[in-house]
């Protein structure tokens, strides 16, 4: 049973409306396998190296730019897969996993000391990192969609036991999003006042394209849910998605439109936590099955903490807010300040994911390794 979301009192209407999405849903859905992929699209162009990211995948690429080597492949050349991944911390019930949202950030490869290896191939990367961590993001598919090789190539170098949770493009929760990762025959339907806008915007495209993208994104990930190491699809909601009636239809319409994948939600508006709003909100995840994401705040800021379905989750982003480069190390104390908390939300969770989201050098991997001691 979800734990500690409170009584929900729902808006007016809102309920209702959850479940005629839910039971009226005319989005064409069709198997994994016979969903076409995208006609010949041309490979988008690479990311632009940003601050403490480098280094990460984009479409059709390992997070070094080359392509992860499957087990067989692996194993062929000498490098055989990983025998196992790292355990997990059990509370009561609950499996409790803990890990980083990057695994090939370029400040972790190069400078970290992490790695056994800065030679390492993308996959003996990968596959080192699930024998030291049972969790990881992959954080870079907000920016760009994946392709299901890619997503394949993952599945492979994964022992079983690990999970990889996922962050939603950006473009499906309304977020700014690179106009090159858009699939390359579906540029053309940009409006042509838009097209040389340094951001793309869902609205600015036509609905059956919109809807191209949710199938598009639900095929490119099927291979890791067919493998069993899929965790959860986190969609991030840009600051402006705030709870006004759109933004609950939004929410409402998720699960259909995701039909198969666990997806979680992760709000960075407040206004989701004011006064009886907060209620509504959780009781609201819960109805529509969806899981919330809780955050580490800043000190002096009260953090929601609830689990809405039986997976629950914690982000712990750093507590470095302002100008220059984003990296925080929490300190021990900072660690087990919350071992309450995570204790709390793993009596009413099946399963527990803790994200470390301040990824620099070995801060994030150092951090889960470090929460996973104190809660065992």
């Amino acid at each position: 049973m979800p734990g500690p979301a409170q009584a929900y009192c729902a808006p007016e209407g809102l309920a209702a409306y959850a479940g005629r999405v839910a039971a009226t849903a005319t989005w064409p859905r069709l198997p994994a396998a016979a969903l076409p992929a995208p006609p010949l699209p041309a490979p988008p162009l690479p990311a632009p190296a940003l601050p403490g990211v480098g280094l990460e995948p984009s479409p059709g690429m390992a997070p070094d730019g080359g392509a992860i080597p499957s087990s067989r492949a692996a194993a062929d050349r000498g490098h055989a897969p990983s025998p196992r991944a790292a355990p997990a911390v059990a509370i009561g019930e609950c499996r409790v996993l803990a890990g980083a949202s990057s695994w090939s950030d370029r400040s972790l490869v190069q400078d970290g000391g992490f790695y056994p290896s800065r030679r390492q191939s993308a996959g003996e990367r990968l596959r080192y990192y699930a024998t030291q961590l049972p969790l990881a993001e992959a954080a870079t598919t907000y920016r760009f969609p994946p392709t299901p090789q890619l997503s394949r190539r993952w599945a492979d170098a994964l022992p079983p036991g690990f999970t990889l949770d996922l962050r939603a493009w950006s473009l499906l929760s309304g977020a700014p999003t690179w106009p090159e990762s858009l699939w390359s025959d579906l540029q053309g339907h940009v409006r042509p006042s838009r097209r040389d806008g340094a951001k793309l915007y869902r609205d600015r495209l036509p609905p059956e394209v919109v809807d191209q993208c949710w199938e598009r994104f639900c095929h490119a990930i099927s291979p890791l849910s067919e493998a069993g190491v899929l965790g959860a699809v986190v969609f991030r909601y840009p600051p402006w998605f705030g709870p006004r009636l759109s933004a609950w239809e939004e929410l409402a319409a998720l699960p259909a439109r995701m039909a198969g994948f666990q997806v979680a939600v992760e709000f960075t508006c407040t206004r989701w936590f004011e006064g009886d709003v907060c209620e509504q909100t959780l009781g609201f995840l819960e109805e529509l099955g969806i899981a919330f994401v809780c955050r580490d705040e800043v000190p002096g800021t009260r953090p929601v903490v609830a689990a809405t379905q039986d997976l629950a989750l914690v982000r712990f982003p750093g507590r470095a807010f302002g100008p220059g480069p984003w990296r925080y190390r929490y300190s021990q104390d900072e660690l087990a300040s919350w071992v309450p908390a995570v204790r709390d939300l793993a009596s009413g969770a099946k399963e527990l994911h803790l994200i470390m989201d301040n990824c620099w050098r070995t801060d994030a991997v150092d951090n889960a390794a470090s929460l996973l001691e104190l809660l065992g």
